[in-house]
């Protein structure tokens, strides 16, 4: 997708895009913030420390309806292909680590980190697959 949407979908993406990354930014630091001032247990723990990924898997149904709303055929192929790619890659990443870990000690990796690197493996992909089509 281009840095400066022209069509409808894309806008509409993009602002929703927008407004998830900030309730995930406020939530990410509201949650770091309640932790380190008062060490809440109980419900309030658990509650406190899903409202970061709230807005995260909201991304994925933002791109969903992307995908829905988008009239381009070519530009909704693209995202598709790019996020095949980067859960093919990011599900291998996380099976080898896995595999590795059962039989190798290896440094704890934070699994919160594979929501990132999909998301960058689907940028990257995004891009290789529009300069082939170039």
């Amino acid at each position: 997708m281009n840095c400066s949407p022209t069509n409808l979908a894309k806008k509409r993406y993009t602002l929703r895009l927008s407004l998830a990354m900030v309730a995930y930014i406020i939530f990410l630091f509201g949650a770091v913030y309640a932790f380190k001032l008062s060490h809440p247990t109980g419900v309030l723990a658990y509650t406190l420390a899903i409202l970061p990924a709230l807005p995260c898997i909201g991304i994925f149904i933002i791109a969903g309806k992307y995908l829905a709303e988008e009239s381009d055929e070519f530009q909704r192929m693209l995202f598709t292909q790019s996020m095949l790619w980067a859960t093919g890659l990011t599900l291998s990443f996380a099976t080898l680590w896995g595999f590795l870990d059962n039989f190798i000690p290896l440094p704890h990796f934070q699994m919160y980190l594979f929501f990132p690197i999909y998301w960058a493996i689907t940028g990257f992909a995004s891009a290789i697959l529009r300069m082939r089509y170039r």
